[in-house]
């Protein structure tokens, strides 16, 4: 055990038997994966199941053996496509989630406050707080921060895997420039059991948190742990109303946008006229003309900075109804 670790543990950090890390090796973060392996195996653990995948989709079988194996905590290195994977088969298991954001938005990570540093990751895995967040689940799948059709959906689709690796997050602005003259489709959403909004939408977008792709902060009173979804519409139509709507939105106004309605729920039913592409937490789906959401509240334990929610590794006690 290095001495890091032996401070960590002789100040109560958490400790367990078997661990687990499920990587996406396309992606990179400080000394990459050999380091990973070091830095883990620094803390003691009594043993390490290994899985690494060249793609997201494959992602979920290697999390169910690692839970098969025993796994308590699963370490997931990659992006938000990754964690969502892995979060969907870990959902409900007991086992707690550990986030290395190697990816290129990282959208879960920064809405908890897990850095893109592959050491403060890891510490944050074996001492950070343990906190029960809520997913949402969309046609049958789980996803942790967004899930969305239309304006967003069609974003997600064509933003291009290597334009992303070459130019980040840019690469969401350039696709997007070439979506704001999309036509709207009609949409009619339920949410609770009540009709909500009929009509045409450029956008249907669904939130556990507050700031989405681009770093824009689309809710603004989003919480992972209050038992609801955020639901908003967007009717935002050409180049000119999509830049005031995004605009609004990055700077932190997004319900006071005409183009914009926005409520919570805890089950939502969208209907769409006709099939659009739609995704979950930065990974397409689709296409589909019917969205059928609902909140799980408390589904996963993810691994957080302790300074940021409290200190020591309780979970933290729920806040719902």
């Amino acid at each position: 055990m290095s001495a890091v670790a032996a401070e960590a543990v002789a100040a109560g950090a958490v400790t367990v038997g078997t661990v687990a890390v499920v990587a996406h090796r396309g992606k990179k973060l400080g000394g990459g994966l050999d380091e990973l392996r070091t830095l883990v195996s620094g803390y003691g653990v009594d043993r390490i199941v290994w899985y690494e995948v060249a793609k997201s989709a494959k992602a979920p079988k290697k999390a169910r053996k690692a839970l098969k194996q025993g796994a308590e905590l699963v370490f997931v290195w990659g992006g938000d496509g990754m964690v969502q994977r892995c979060a969907d088969a870990l959902a409900g298991s007991g086992a707690t989630l550990a986030i290395v954001p190697a990816g290129t938005a990282n959208m879960l990570a920064s809405n908890l406050g897990i850095p893109r540093d592959l050491a403060a990751a890891v510490r944050i895995g074996f001492e950070g707080r343990r906190r029960a967040l809520d997913l949402g689940k969309v046609n049958g799948e789980h996803f942790a921060v967004m899930a969305g059709a239309g304006f967003d959906g069609a974003l997600i689709r064509d933003a291009d895997r290597s334009l992303k690796d070459r130019a980040g997050r840019l690469a969401y602005v350039w696709t997007a420039l070439r979506h704001v003259r999309d036509d709207p489709v009609r949409a009619r959403i339920r949410v609770d059991g009540t009709t909500w909004f009929d009509g045409k939408a450029s956008c249907v977008l669904l939130g556990n948190v507050g700031t989405i792709t681009g770093g824009i902060r689309a809710f603004d009173d989003a919480r992972l742990d209050d038992g609801w979804l955020e639901v908003g519409v967007a009717t935002a139509r050409g180049a000119v109303q999509w830049a005031r709507t995004l605009g609004r939105m990055v700077a932190g106004r997004t319900a006071r946008s005409p183009l914009v309605r926005i409520t919570r729920a805890k089950a939502v039913d969208v209907k769409l006229r006709k099939p659009m592409t739609y995704e979950l937490d930065g990974g397409a789906r689709g296409p589909t003309t019917r969205l059928k959401v609902r909140i799980r509240p408390a589904a996963i334990t993810v691994c957080v900075p302790a300074d940021r929610y409290g200190h020591g590794s309780a979970a933290v006690p729920s806040t719902r109804s």
